[in-house]
């Protein structure tokens, strides 16, 4: 059974940063596609960044590309989201995702989820 559990939200004002993180077990697949989404209040949940965890490859949203990084830790099966330059609008519940996907950001394809953590970000 996977299991995903993230942490690190908070709250944070305006050009901060902060670290999330997502430690995952009871994945069988050696390689596979791992995500953070985002779901602010009234709008829909969005694909934020991904990583392919064989080759490392990285995706990113136009909207978080030059302020987040998404990276993951094999030998620790934990993903890490590291977000600087904080806008108010990065205020959502962000989820960590993973699964077998033939493309990592093929977003709405992600089966196991994990329960979420809050970011706020203050102006």
């Amino acid at each position: 059974q996977v299991q995903l559990v993230e942490s690190g939200g908070g709250s944070v004002q305006g050009g901060g940063s902060l670290r999330l993180s997502c430690a995952a077990s009871g994945y069988t697949y050696g390689t596979y596609c791992m995500g953070w989404f985002r779901q602010a209040p009234g709008k829909e949940r969005e694909g934020v960044a991904a990583i392919y965890t064989g080759a490392g490859s990285t995706y990113y949203a136009d909207s978080v590309k030059g302020r987040f990084t998404i990276s993951h830790d094999n030998a620790k099966n934990t993903l890490y989201l590291q977000m600087n330059s904080l806008k108010p609008e990065d205020t959502a519940m962000y989820y960590c995702a993973a699964d077998l996907v033939p493309e990592c950001t093929r977003w709405g394809e992600y089966n196991y989820w994990g329960q979420g953590t809050q970011v706020t970000v203050s102006s």
